[in-house]
């Protein structure tokens, strides 16, 4: 009876360690990502939450182009949290909203996002987040480092090809280091 113990023990140890070692939350260090928050989830809240998107996409892309790390990358945020609230707010105040954005860098837990064939898992990942009023709506995200984000048209602006060159260095170095 005493073997029958100890074994279930035993078992019940190498159990816990492995939900210990596998249940962790991964903090993910090479990406920084942004996050737009909405005030709600009402039509009027998210569709100004895409004017400012566009406004902040506009403003930070040829600084961003300019970043050749993440570091330098969240550097460069953090320096410009006041302007990045002023153009939001901006928005805001011309489509007739009286609340303001609250615009910080900070790490976050985020569920897993697919974005087009990039998939980032649940965890802790450093990010702009800007709230929208209360913040409680739906988010509008995307990657600032590696600029995944700013390289499309969407937003009607011309980026410029050195930021192209970065994702495709980026990916190719990702690609050997998984080799």
């Amino acid at each position: 009876m005493k073997k029958i113990c100890i074994i279930l023990m035993v078992f019940a140890i190498i159990a816990l360690g492995a939900v210990a070692a596998f249940g962790k939350e991964e903090t993910y260090t090479e990406y920084l990502r942004i996050h737009i928050r909405a005030d709600s989830n009402e039509e009027e809240a998210q569709a100004v939450k895409y004017g400012v998107k566009a406004a902040i996409v506009e403003y930070l892309t040829p600084y961003l182009a300019e970043c050749r790390t993440k570091d330098a990358a969240e550097k460069m945020l953090k320096a410009h949290l006041g302007e990045i609230e002023r153009k939001a707010d901006d928005v805001l105040k011309k489509n007739g909203f009286a609340y303001r954005s609250r615009a910080s860098v900070r790490n976050e837990e985020f569920p897993t996002r697919i974005y087009e064939d990039l998939t980032l898992e649940q965890g802790f990942y450093d990010a702009l987040i800007i709230e929208l009023g209360s913040g409680k709506g739906d988010n509008w995200w995307c990657v600032v480092y590696p600029p995944l984000c700013f390289t499309s048209g969407e937003c009607g602006i011309v980026y410029r090809s050195k930021i192209l060159e970065m994702i495709e260095n980026f990916r190719k170095e990702r690609q050997t280091e998984e080799k």
